[in-house]
């Protein structure tokens, strides 16, 4: 085996003032406080691997399943010190503030916790494969509620309000458009990708949201930097692009692209209910759904391709259409920001190394705490990694 096959295979997510980066063996996250301090956490991370997790165009669907997994719970970690700081700054205010008032605090919060759960998710996906299912109890008592939530939201956005919003169209214009017809389909595909890049492109101005993005370019950029077998400072991970060919980004861009093709060359062929339109519509809409793991998985295929042959020559114009959402997931960090990429890239392959029964560095608590990323460096084990 080369030594290129032997080196741990790492992904990441962005999360709120923080990154989140796994590999075959480990799982840490780093967030910068309000103060400047860093916060982490890391634990192993073990695969287990099953025969789904081999077989082509299922094991798309496994890899979703566990980034989900993995995406909760680094951004309802990051979350959690996100609100500790924002009420630290409250009292720091030391102005009296009644029930009414924190309440007004708190909501905005959680409708942006919300809105951060789909796109931690969106771009969790893909940085990583880690292929199979991984041990993590404390997680498994509220998975179901995550992934019920981000099935939800997926289905409405990916699917009802496209198909929506062709059929007004349709109707507004006087198309007559059948549902299955090619026509609508390529209509519904066209409103698809409006609400997704308009969605992205909307959520870029919240400044809460312009500040992941920088940290998903952090993310890259480390990860590249790590790739290209360099040393692990911010002056290499400063060089290095935003953009990379496994983002979550170009899993959603490609996603809606396959399902256009798909769709509008399967809709003519759907069997035909009885009815209104609006059951038309209805039936249709049901019809799609079973088809969307198939999606997932044929999507997850042609990206392991892209990812791995079309990197140089005239392939790699395939990739150019995640490149280009990703000029708007992902902007250019600053070099605070690189330092919290780099910490969490430090943390997981120090994990890689040392194996899953080693103490933590420096303390024994569930979450490290250091004053800056000059502190962390001085930690013998984070420094050599």
């Amino acid at each position: 085996m080369s030594e290129e096959e032997n080196r741990p295979y790492i992904g990441g997510q962005a999360v709120l003032e923080g990154v989140m980066m796994r590999s075959p063996h480990s799982f840490a996250i780093a967030v910068r406080r309000a103060d400047g301090s860093i916060s982490m956490k890391e634990r192993p991370f073990e695969i287990k691997a099953s025969s789904w997790s081999k077989i082509p165009f299922v094991r798309g669907m496994a890899t979703l399943v566990e980034s989900l997994r993995l995406g909760s719970e680094a951004l309802r970690f990051s979350a959690e010190l996100f609100e500790k700081d924002m009420e630290a700054a409250e009292q720091a205010e030391a102005k009296p503030k009644d029930a009414k008032s924190t309440a007004k605090k708190a909501a905005p919060l959680s409708v942006f916790s919300a809105f951060g759960l789909v796109l931690a998710q969106v771009f969790g996906r893909a940085d990583g494969e880690p292929g199979g299912s991984s041990s993590g109890e404390e997680e498994e008592g509220r998975q179901p509620n995550t992934m019920a939530l981000m099935t939800i939201v997926m289905v409405v956005f990916m699917v009802a309000l496209p198909q929506l919003l062709a059929w007004g169209t349709s109707t507004l214009f006087k198309m007559q458009l059948d549902v299955r017809s090619a026509k609508f389909q390529l209509l519904t595909g066209a409103f698809k990708l409006i609400v997704v890049l308009g969605y992205l492109a909307m959520i870029r101005r919240v400044p809460e949201i312009y500040r992941v993005f920088q940290y998903h370019g952090a993310e890259h950029k480390t990860i590249s930097t790590y790739e290209a077998r360099e040393e692990l400072v911010v002056a290499n991970a400063k060089k290095q692009t935003t953009l990379h060919p496994r983002c979550g980004t170009t899993f959603l861009i490609m996603t809606v692209l396959v399902s256009i093709a798909i769709w509008t060359a399967l809709g003519p062929l759907m069997p035909r209910f009885g009815g209104s339109k609006a059951v038309e519509q209805i039936t249709f809409f049901l019809m799609k759904l079973p088809f969307l793991p198939v999606l997932a998985g044929i999507t997850f295929e042609i990206q392991r391709f892209t990812a791995r042959y079309c990197l140089t020559g005239p392939l790699r114009a395939l990739l150019w259409p995640g490149f280009l959402v990703q000029k708007i997931t992902t902007i250019e960090p600053d070099d605070a920001q690189l330092e919290i990429a780099l910490a969490s890239m430090r943390a997981t392959l120090w994990r890689e190394k040392v194996g899953p029964e080693t103490k933590k560095p420096t303390s024994d608590s569930e979450v490290l705490a250091f004053p800056s990323y000059e502190a962390l460096l001085e930690t013998p084990e984070l420094r050599a990694a």
